[in-house]
């Protein structure tokens, strides 16, 4: 799936080649068929590996007995590295669309119960007294994830910030604006 994603990030979904992924494994392509029947075969399986990820480290940081500010910060930090060190900055969350009509339901359903645990993080920040009252857990969570899925856009592995140094940004920056006055 890492060297798929890389493909992806190199190439976009559509760009990239079974063969040119086969070649990236050293392997011919005929074997590659022997794991996936098609190119949305991995692009499926880096959707459920990247969301099988998350939703455990949502699973966790909903279970800990910490603040949620920090357990929200949690999530964001987790999230940037399994889009950045996991998948190699490919903007599999943007790619979605390029699924079959069944994959598409079953990815859409899946990022969902993350942002509706994205949801749950702020409103219990807000029902805590951290997070400020008026915000509307909805589009803060909205923003939130545009934020992170917008990085592989303009990321670059060879550029000054590294994914712990964007994930600790972004996640302070994130956060900064829903502190209660």
């Amino acid at each position: 799936m890492k060297a798929a994603a890389g493909a992806f990030r190199r190439l976009g979904y559509h760009g990239a080649t079974l063969e040119e992924i086969a070649t990236a494994l050293r392997m011919k392509k005929g074997n590659l068929y022997y794991y996936f029947r098609s190119k949305e075969d991995i692009l499926f399986a880096c959707h459920e590996y990247s969301m099988d990820r998350l939703l455990e480290v949502l699973d966790s940081v909903e279970k800990a007995e910490l603040s949620p500010e920090y357990r929200l910060r949690r999530l964001i930090d987790a999230f940037v590295h399994t889009i950045l060190d996991d998948l190699q900055g490919t903007a599999l969350f943007l790619d979605v669309k390029a699924l079959g009509p069944r994959r598409l339901r079953a990815a859409v359903a899946r990022r969902d119960l993350f942002d509706q645990g994205v949801r749950r993080l702020i409103q219990e920040g807000i029902d805590w007294g951290v997070f400020d009252p008026r915000i509307d857990p909805k589009l803060i969570s909205f923003a939130m994830l545009g934020a992170v899925n917008w990085i592989p856009r303009w990321y670059s592995p060879d550029g000054p910030a590294d994914s712990k140094e964007i994930a600790t940004r972004f996640a302070e920056y994130l956060i900064a604006g829903l502190r209660a006055p």
